[in-house]
């Protein structure tokens, strides 16, 4: 892990998105049931929490139950409360011991009620952390949070706290999920898909995208290396040219 921050450190993103995709593909290629490939999947990021934290990468986002996964069999999605359960019970005392700070995004509160009172003890339990901010996105949909943002907005102006004439980019994107933390820097899909499935649309305006057609229970810290050399090639102009940078960097 050291000659690879040293490759890459002034470069490395302050903070890493991923959909952990694939996992229900990988059992099936093994013959196993969708379930022992969230399983796996808990493994791999469990891998990716601990090369952020030697990397020094201060924010990582995983989309870990999108507003679509209701959509699956009752009994996946009963699986994976379960497993989600589970998970949250024995990562949360050692996240807690290596400083890092577990945050939620999303309507979580339809979750059972087990795993509601599970999310708010361990962001309660971490919220004094200051290192890795380690955000979950469950029950998350990029236009879920834009109207979420959009309705509180509307309240203010309801209630003649404000004018709809106030409202720009920036009192808008204060209303989002994840306002106070850097946007991604770098986006990572695994599983083959190149698309980034309604998440965090509003924040990934200017994220640099990387797909793989890794599986996620297969996705480790050397894939996640790889990742971040794609990344440290990338030249992120934000709308300028290159020779605008240029001069920038010269001045």
């Amino acid at each position: 892990m050291k000659h690879i921050k040293k490759a890459v450190d002034a470069v490395l993103p302050s903070h890493v998105a991923i959909i952990m995709d694939g996992n229900g593909r990988w059992a099936k290629q093994r013959g196993l049931p969708r379930i022992a490939g969230h399983s796996a999947g808990v493994h791999s990021l469990r891998e990716i929490v601990k090369s952020c934290t030697a990397l020094g990468i201060g924010v990582l986002t995983v989309y870990a139950f999108s507003t679509e996964n209701w959509k699956r069999p009752v009994a996946e999605v009963s699986r994976l409360m379960e497993l989600f359960l589970t998970s949250l019970r024995k990562e949360i005392t050692e996240l807690n011991k290596n400083n890092i700070r577990l945050r939620f995004i999303g309507d979580y509160k339809p979750f059972p009620e087990k795993l509601w009172d599970s999310i708010e003890e361990a962001q309660k339990m971490t919220r004094h952390n200051t290192g890795l901010q380690f955000v979950v996105a469950v029950n998350y949909g990029g236009r879920w949070d834009i109207l979420n943002a959009l309705t509180r907005l509307a309240e203010k102006i309801s209630a003649g706290e404000l004018e709809a004439g106030d409202i720009n980019e920036q009192l808008l994107g204060s209303y989002m999920a994840l306002s106070d933390l850097p946007p991604p820097d770098l986006f990572i899909r695994t599983g083959g898909e190149r698309r980034i499935s309604n998440f965090l649309l509003w924040q990934l305006a200017y994220t640099e995208l990387y797909f793989t057609e890794c599986l996620w229970p297969d996705f480790g810290p050397e894939q996640f290396n790889e990742a971040l050399h794609w990344f440290a090639g990338r030249e992120r102009r934000f709308g300028l040219t290159t020779e605008q940078l240029q001069q920038i960097k010269r001045a």
